[in-house]
Protein backbone atom coordinates (compact mmCIF):
# COMPACT_ATOMS: atom_id res chain seq x y z
CA UNK A 1 0.00 0.00 0.00
CA UNK A 2 1.29 3.46 -0.68
CA UNK A 3 1.34 5.91 1.27
CA UNK A 4 -1.35 9.15 0.05
CA UNK A 5 -1.12 12.68 1.45
CA UNK A 6 -3.45 15.36 1.89
CA UNK A 7 -1.91 18.97 2.51
CA UNK A 8 -4.59 21.27 4.41
CA UNK A 9 -4.59 24.71 2.76
CA UNK A 10 -3.32 26.08 6.28
CA UNK A 11 -0.19 24.50 5.29
CA UNK A 12 2.56 26.21 4.48
CA UNK A 13 3.74 25.30 0.74
CA UNK A 14 7.42 25.58 1.39
CA UNK A 15 6.33 22.00 3.21
CA UNK A 16 4.26 20.92 0.64
CA UNK A 17 6.91 21.15 -2.20
CA UNK A 18 9.23 19.57 0.51
CA UNK A 19 6.90 16.45 0.55
CA UNK A 20 6.60 16.61 -3.38
CA UNK A 21 10.85 16.48 -3.73
CA UNK A 22 10.52 13.54 -1.36
CA UNK A 23 8.34 11.74 -3.76
CA UNK A 24 5.29 11.46 -1.80
CA UNK A 25 1.57 11.23 -3.43
CA UNK A 26 0.35 14.60 -1.90
CA UNK A 27 -2.90 16.24 -3.08
CA UNK A 28 -3.09 20.02 -2.01
CA UNK A 29 -6.24 21.72 -1.01
CA UNK A 30 -4.56 25.00 -1.90
CA UNK A 31 -3.88 24.08 -5.48
CA UNK A 32 -7.19 21.52 -6.12
CA UNK A 33 -10.00 22.65 -3.69
CA UNK A 34 -9.19 26.30 -2.34
CA UNK A 35 -11.74 27.43 -0.31
CA UNK A 36 -13.28 24.40 1.07
CA UNK A 37 -15.06 24.01 4.39
CA UNK A 38 -13.14 21.81 7.30
CA UNK A 39 -15.90 19.04 7.27
CA UNK A 40 -15.52 19.18 3.19
CA UNK A 41 -11.33 18.35 3.74
CA UNK A 42 -11.99 16.01 6.07
CA UNK A 43 -14.31 13.85 3.79
CA UNK A 44 -11.67 14.30 0.94
CA UNK A 45 -8.81 12.38 3.30
CA UNK A 46 -11.50 10.20 3.75
CA UNK A 47 -12.27 9.27 0.02
CA UNK A 48 -8.95 9.25 -1.63
CA UNK A 49 -7.89 7.75 2.02
CA UNK A 50 -5.06 10.16 2.84
CA UNK A 51 -3.58 11.48 5.92
CA UNK A 52 -4.28 14.52 5.99
CA UNK A 53 -1.26 17.02 7.32
CA UNK A 54 -2.69 20.61 8.89
CA UNK A 55 -1.57 23.08 10.98
CA UNK A 56 -4.88 23.84 11.73
CA UNK A 57 -6.18 22.77 14.89
CA UNK A 58 -9.82 22.58 14.48
CA UNK A 59 -8.93 19.29 13.17
CA UNK A 60 -8.00 18.17 16.74
CA UNK A 61 -11.70 19.20 17.58
CA UNK A 62 -13.39 17.31 14.49
CA UNK A 63 -11.80 13.90 15.87
CA UNK A 64 -11.84 14.15 19.16
CA UNK A 65 -14.56 16.21 20.30
CA UNK A 66 -16.81 15.62 17.11
CA UNK A 67 -15.81 11.80 16.98
CA UNK A 68 -14.90 12.33 13.43
CA UNK A 69 -13.59 8.80 12.65
CA UNK A 70 -11.49 6.97 9.86
CA UNK A 71 -9.40 9.60 9.58
CA UNK A 72 -5.75 10.26 10.14
CA UNK A 73 -4.33 13.71 10.59
CA UNK A 74 -0.58 14.86 11.40
CA UNK A 75 -1.16 18.19 12.96
CA UNK A 76 2.38 20.38 12.72
CA UNK A 77 2.41 23.30 15.68
CA UNK A 78 5.60 25.63 15.19
CA UNK A 79 7.07 29.03 14.77
CA UNK A 80 7.34 30.22 11.72
CA UNK A 81 11.27 30.67 11.67
CA UNK A 82 11.34 26.46 12.88
CA UNK A 83 9.87 25.76 9.29
CA UNK A 84 13.04 23.89 7.88
CA UNK A 85 13.43 21.70 11.24
CA UNK A 86 9.79 20.59 11.19
CA UNK A 87 9.50 20.48 7.71
CA UNK A 88 12.46 17.64 8.22
CA UNK A 89 10.90 16.35 11.28
CA UNK A 90 7.72 15.38 9.12
CA UNK A 91 9.79 13.75 6.51
CA UNK A 92 11.46 11.22 9.09
CA UNK A 93 8.49 10.48 10.66
CA UNK A 94 6.58 9.52 7.58
CA UNK A 95 9.44 7.53 6.07
CA UNK A 96 9.87 5.97 9.87
CA UNK A 97 6.24 5.15 10.17
CA UNK A 98 4.74 5.00 6.66
CA UNK A 99 1.25 3.31 6.33
CA UNK A 100 1.55 2.46 10.13
CA UNK A 101 0.64 6.72 10.04
CA UNK A 102 -2.69 5.32 8.94
CA UNK A 103 -5.61 5.83 11.62
CA UNK A 104 -3.63 8.22 14.12
CA UNK A 105 -3.29 11.43 14.92
CA UNK A 106 0.19 12.75 14.75
CA UNK A 107 1.07 15.84 16.89
CA UNK A 108 4.88 17.16 15.48
CA UNK A 109 6.40 20.28 17.23
CA UNK A 110 10.01 21.45 17.36
CA UNK A 111 10.72 19.87 20.55
CA UNK A 112 8.62 16.59 20.13
CA UNK A 113 6.42 14.22 18.74
CA UNK A 114 2.70 12.41 19.71
CA UNK A 115 1.39 9.73 17.86
CA UNK A 116 -2.04 8.92 19.13
CA UNK A 117 -4.38 5.96 18.12
CA UNK A 118 -8.02 6.97 17.11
Amino acid sequence: MQLKLLADESLDFRIVTDLMKEGFDVISVLKNYRGISDKEVLNLAKTFKTILITEDSDFGEWVFAHKENDISVIFLRYKHEDIKEISSSLIKVIKKYNVELYGKFVVITVKKIRIREL
